[in-house]
C-alpha cells in the first residue's frame, strides 16, 4: 500500500484548526481560574451564527465577525454566570452548552425550513494545489499568529500576569490591585471569541453549510486536551494535531483494503482512544491552578 503520507499531514493540519481555536480559548479561561464547559455550546453558536451571517449578507468577513461577537456574548454570559453570581461551574458550563446548542438549532429549523442551505462564498484554500501547504486562512492564523502571540501574552504582557495571578490567587492579586472580576470577564470574553471562531472554520471555511451536531464532540475534546496541556499553549497546540493526525489517519485506513474486515466504528474511535490513553498517561500528577474552579468575593 503507497501510504498517503502528504496528504495526512494536509488533512492533520485543517482537522486540528477549529480544535486549536477553541483549545486556546480555553487555556485563557482556565489559567484565570474559570472551567468553562460551555465550549461546546459555545463552538456551535459561532458555526450557526457565522453561517446564517454569511447566508444573509453574502459576505464571508460579515460571518466571521458575527461568530465573533456571538462567541463573546456566550462568554460574558458565562462570566455573569460564574463571576458575579458565583455559580457552580460545572452547572453553569453545562446549562450554557444546553441552552446555546437549543437556541441555535431552533433558529436553524425557523430561519431554514426549507432544508439545508450552503453559502456562496466562503474562506477558500490558499496556494491551490500546494499540496500540504494549501491550508485555509484561519489555519494560518491560528498556527502562525495565534499560538505565538499568546504564548507570549500568558509568558511576558502585563495582562498575561495579571491572569495567571487571578488565577493562582484571586485574593493576593486582590489585594496587589487587580480588578479579579474584570480579568475573568475579559478572559471569557476573549476565549469565548476564540472558540466562537473555531466553531465558525467548520462552516465558514471548511462546509460551507450548517448541519446539526456539526461540532461532533469538539468542544468537549478541548476540555481533555487543555488538561493534556497542562494549561499551556504549545502543549494544547500539539495536542490538537496528536487528535488531528489520528482523525486522518483512521480516515485513510477506513478506505484501505488492509483494514476492510475492521469494523468501522472501531476506526472512528481510534483517535478518542489515543486522546483517552494520553491523558492516562500524562494527565496525572497535574498541578491545577490555585484557584481553579474556585468563585471568589470580596471578604
Amino acid at each position: 500500500m503507497d501510504f498517503p503520507l502528504f496528504a495526512v499531514l494536509a488533512a492533520m493540519f485543517t482537522i486540528a484548526t477549529p480544535l486549536v481555536w477553541a483549545a486556546l480559548g480555553a487555556v485563557i479561561n482556565e489559567r484565570a481560574g474559570i472551567l468553562n464547559l460551555g465550549i461546546e455550546g459555545t463552538m456551535y453558536a459561532g458555526a450557526f451564527c457565522g453561517f446564517f451571517a454569511a447566508a444573509t449578507s453574502g459576505s464571508v468577513w460579515f460571518g466571521l465577525a458575527a461568530a465573533v461577537i456571538a462567541g463573546a456574548l456566550a462568554g460574558a454570559l458565562m462570566g455573569l454566570l460564574t463571576v458575579t453570581l458565583g455559580v457552580n461551574q460545572h452547572v453553569a458550563g453545562i446549562g450554557t452548552t444546553l441552552l446555546l446548542v437549543a437556541a441555535c438549532n431552533f433558529a436553524n429549523r425557523l430561519l431554514f425550513s426549507s432544508g439545508s442551505q450552503t453559502i456562496t462564498a466562503k474562506f477558500d484554500r490558499l496556494f491551490a494545489g500546494g499540496g500540504m501547504l494549501s491550508q485555509y486562512p484561519l489555519t494560518y492564523v491560528a498556527f502562525l499568529l495565534l499560538a505565538p502571540a499568546l504564548w507570549w501574552v500568558l509568558r511576558s504582557s502585563g495582562f498575561g500576569l495579571r491572569l495567571r495571578a487571578v488565577g493562582e490567587n484571586p485574593e493576593a492579586a486582590d489585594a496587589a490591585g487587580i480588578p479579579v472580576a474584570r480579568t475573568r470577564y475579559a478572559a471569557l470574553i476573549i476565549g469565548g471569541a476564540m472558540m466562537a471562531i473555531g466553531g465558525s472554520f467548520l462552516t465558514l471555511s471548511l462546509l460551507g453549510t450548517f448541519t446539526i451536531d456539526i461540532v461532533s464532540g469538539r468542544g468537549w475534546i478541548c476540555i481533555a486536551l487543555v488538561i493534556f496541556a497542562r494549561w499551556k499553549v504549545w502543549p494544547a497546540v500539539a495536542g490538537a494535531l496528536l487528535f488531528a493526525v489520528t482523525d486522518a489517519l483512521q480516515l485513510q485506513l477506513a478506505i484501505s483494503p488492509l483494514f476492510s474486515g475492521v469494523p468501522n466504528e472501531l476506526l472512528i474511535a481510534f483517535p478518542y482512544l489515543v486522546v483517552i490513553a494520553a491523558l492516562a498517561i500524562w494527565g496525572r500528577g497535574i498541578r491545577y491552578p490555585g484557584a481553579y474552579l474556585k468563585p471568589y468575593r470580596r471578604a
